[in-house]
C-alpha cells in the first residue's frame, strides 16, 4: 500500500484546493480503481519532477 502514498498526498492537496473533505487512505486504496490509483500516482510524480 505504501506505493500509493504519493498519489494519496496529491489527492489530499487537490481536495483541499477545491474545498472537499478527503477520504482516509484505507478507503482511497479500497474504493478507487487501479486506473484511478495509477493516475494519482502519475500526477504526483509529475508534480515531484517539476519541483
Amino acid at each position: 500500500m505504501s506505493m500509493y502514498q504519493e498519489g494519496y498526498q496529491y489527492y489530499i492537496a487537490k481536495c483541499k484546493q477545491f474545498g472537499l473533505e478527503p477520504i482516509n487512505f484505507y478507503y482511497f486504496v479500497q474504493q478507487l480503481t487501479q486506473e484511478q490509483l495509477n493516475a494519482f500516482n502519475e500526477q504526483a510524480q509529475e508534480v515531484k519532477i517539476s519541483l
